[in-house]
């Protein structure tokens, strides 16, 4: 059965836009060359690195914080250089924020590389070593009572 308010040329795989609908008026803030910054863990949690940025919808801030296990320490470390890579497309010039990154990049290697040591591979593309494949080596992540000791 069709809808009889449907139009013949709209298409099933297309969005459309009542003819009521009013135009947005989007806004997006400009980032100043080299802006202030939140730590990592809490970037993360705050959505942005950039303070400056940093808009609560309808003002609810997110005060939570990350425990420090290995995971959200990678995670925020992930994101913080998603951040600074996003940055320095715009502002390639700042230098401090280039080698903040290249720090971030160290430090995340270096965690995956100990937590695949400890647990096995995080992502499948690490899942093949000495011609073998580790990906479904357990135990699973929340399959762990307690951690492994190294």
């Amino acid at each position: 059965m069709t809808n009889p308010k449907r139009q013949t040329n709209e298409r099933d795989d297309c969005g459309y836009l009542p003819t009521c609908a009013p135009l947005a008026n989007p806004y997006v803030p400009y980032q100043r060359h080299d802006p202030e910054r939140y730590q990592a863990p809490k970037g993360l949690v705050r959505g942005t690195l950039f303070p400056g940025l940093d808009l609560p919808f309808m003002g609810k801030v997110n005060q939570r914080e990350l425990s420090g296990t290995p995971m959200h320490e990678l995670q925020a470390l992930s994101f913080a250089m998603q951040e600074l890579t996003l940055y320095l497309d715009t502002h390639p010039e700042d230098t401090e924020a280039a080698e903040l990154l290249a720090s971030y990049v160290k430090l995340y290697r270096q965690g995956v590389e100990r937590v695949q040591q400890q647990y096995g591979p995080m992502r499948h593309t690490d899942a093949v070593s000495n011609g073998k494949f580790r990906w479904l080596e357990g135990p699973w992540p929340w399959e762990y009572t307690q951690h492994k000791e190294g």
